[in-house]
């Protein structure tokens, strides 16, 4: 159960695979992310709600094909640079696009981990998402005939999130903004968990998530393994690199010096 990361990321994400890598605000697995691109899967559909940095990085690097996603950016500074050149130049390989709304991905995660084919929302009114995306559809009510939105269940291949803490049988625990990664972990064939550590109890936390170890196929244990986000009681947001990663990502040179320096040479 408790595996090295390089180990659990060979078993687990294979090349074509669907995968989501969640987390909103803190708790996103960049260590993972950062040991796929070192693996160099390709031909990936990634999925996640906000697709941020870590998305930038893993695109630029040729691992994605298709994005399945809600909003992307750099959050309080602009654009993803690599994001955007994929989407507008096709480099380094074309990306292409599924978005929803953040209630539309929600749902197709609960939808997902409770086994059913879709889910059923009021949302996308006003909007034209339903016209450039073909898993929105309308359905009416067959109790009232009011016309809601159907989308369809979100499977990944494999979930993978990062979390504070597991206990050596494998039951993790998290806190603070969890997001949508339980849904992600139950709604997934497979699952990865990083985490800042293994401790022999877990001691109760107001607003916990549990994950029992049958609904977790590897725990790794990755301190910091959520930076340049954050793990609340572990560590702090690296605001600066944020705001540097928009001029380092701006130019593909750049970028690629980079992310050979600190990312693929950094093992």
């Amino acid at each position: 159960m408790v595996v090295p990361l390089a180990d659990a990321i060979a078993e687990l994400v294979h090349d074509g695979d669907t995968v989501a890598l969640e987390g909103f605000t803190h708790l996103i697995p960049y260590a993972a992310g950062h040991e796929i691109i070192r693996q160099r899967r390709r031909d990936l559909t990634l999925v996640r709600m906000t697709p941020d940095l870590l998305y930038d990085q893993m695109i630029g690097m040729g691992c994605a094909a298709k994005l399945i996603f809600s909003w992307g950016g750099n959050p309080g500074v602009g654009s993803l640079h690599r994001f955007r050149d994929a989407v507008e130049n096709d480099w380094p390989v074309p990306l292409a696009l599924e978005e929803h709304s953040h209630a539309g991905m929600a749902n197709r995660y609960v939808a997902g981990a409770s086994g059913l084919p879709f889910a059923v929302l009021r949302g996308y009114t006003g909007t034209d998402l339903a016209a450039h995306t073909p898993t929105i559809k309308p359905i009416a009510c067959p109790f009232t005939g009011e016309v809601l939105t159907a989308v369809p269940a979100v499977n990944p291949d494999v979930a993978i999130i990062h979390a504070q803490r597991a206990d050596r049988a494998g039951t993790v625990q998290l806190w603070g903004i969890t997001g949508v990664q339980k849904e992600a972990v139950l709604a997934a064939k497979r699952a990865l968990v990083t985490v800042e550590e293994v401790v022999d109890e877990l001691v109760p936390r107001p607003g916990q998530v549990i994950l029992p170890p049958s609904t977790v196929d590897a725990v790794a244990v990755v301190p910091n393994g959520a930076h340049p986000s954050y793990a609340d009681g572990y560590s702090v947001r690296d605001n600066d690199f944020y705001r540097e990663w928009d001029a380092i990502a701006r130019d593909r040179d750049t970028f690629l010096d980079w992310m050979r320096a600190h990312v693929v040479d950094a093992a």
